[in-house]
């Protein structure tokens, strides 16, 4: 059989099993789809591994060649199922553009341009998201819908935490400019770019431990910014705290008046039933 003949027949079989194809790549619920799913995320997870041995060299020397190997082999399988997944999709367009779509995609194309710039090859790490499957496979919903009521905080916080992230632009630059004229163009603070950087290091608390303050007024300063970092760290946290704790009895509310409404349901249910028997009953 030669090789356009394999091809037709292949196209044939696809053609005929699309359904089942999608089914099992897709789906969880069946014994295909979920054996699937396992496979693909034991590859997705020694995909990663070798990914991150292959960073270390004196195991790349060691067995560079055979992990280069190995990644290459489960770059091939996954884009042979990321293009089963466009060819199966009920809606490509929606699948290609959906959040999985854009991480399947870019989970296989760092490898093929590892010719152009070689650097760029450790990203298939971004595999690692794909281990978000893991959830639907194994009824993990719960955390799922902890994960949506998150989501949902944090798309509510934004309009605060825009107004804080500008206040926190404001304050940088204006003391970083103001150290920069303190501390007169010494001791690291030799641009205003260099000053507002040690101001964001400082006022999170991490210290940029090369550049000290040296004048009493800069020093002072420092300090001042210091206490000032941990209330802008305790700032968004309670932002986004309050607003998930919104989100969470906003729930509580929907679903109590749920319960409610399904109560008054069958009461309405039960009184018709007696009416209608009471109405029998009559004749």
């Amino acid at each position: 059989m030669s090789i356009k003949e394999k091809i037709e027949t292949l196209r044939e079989y696809l053609k005929k099993n699309r359904e089942y194809i999608g089914e099992v790549i897709f789906g969880y619920k069946t014994k295909e789809g979920k054996q699937f799913d396992i496979y693909l995320l034991i590859a997705i997870v020694i995909s990663v591994i070798g990914v991150i041995l292959s960073s270390n060299e004196q195991i790349k020397n060691s067995y560079g060649i055979l992990l280069t190997l190995i990644e290459w082999v489960f770059t091939i399988l996954f884009t042979i199922e990321y293009a089963l997944r466009i060819y199966t999709a009920k809606n490509k367009r929606k699948y290609i553009f959906s959040f999985m779509g854009i991480v399947d995609l870019l989970s296989i194309v760092p490898t093929y341009l590892f010719f152009f710039y070689p650097p760029i090859h450790v990203l298939v790490d971004i595999r690692v998201i794909r281990l978000i499957r893991i959830f639907r496979i194994y009824g993990l919903t719960r955390y799922m819908r902890g994960a949506n009521t998150m989501q949902i905080a944090l798309r509510s916080s934004r309009p605060k935490i825009t107004v804080f992230l500008l206040f926190l632009s404001i304050t940088v630059t204006v003391i970083g400019t103001l150290m920069y004229i303190i501390e007169g163009q010494s001791n690291g603070f030799e641009d205003i770019p260099k000053s507002i950087y040690w101001t964001i290091v400082t006022i999170t608390t991490v210290g940029y431990g090369d550049v000290v303050p040296l004048t009493a007024a800069g020093r002072s300063l420092a300090a001042l910014l210091m206490i000032l970092g941990y209330a802008i760290i305790a700032l968004p946290t309670g932002i986004v705290s309050a607003e998930i704790t919104k989100e969470v009895e906003q729930q509580k509310s929907n679903l109590k008046n749920k319960e409610i409404l399904d109560k008054l349901d069958e009461l309405q249910k039960k009184f018709d039933e007696l009416k209608n028997e009471s109405k029998d009953s009559s004749y």
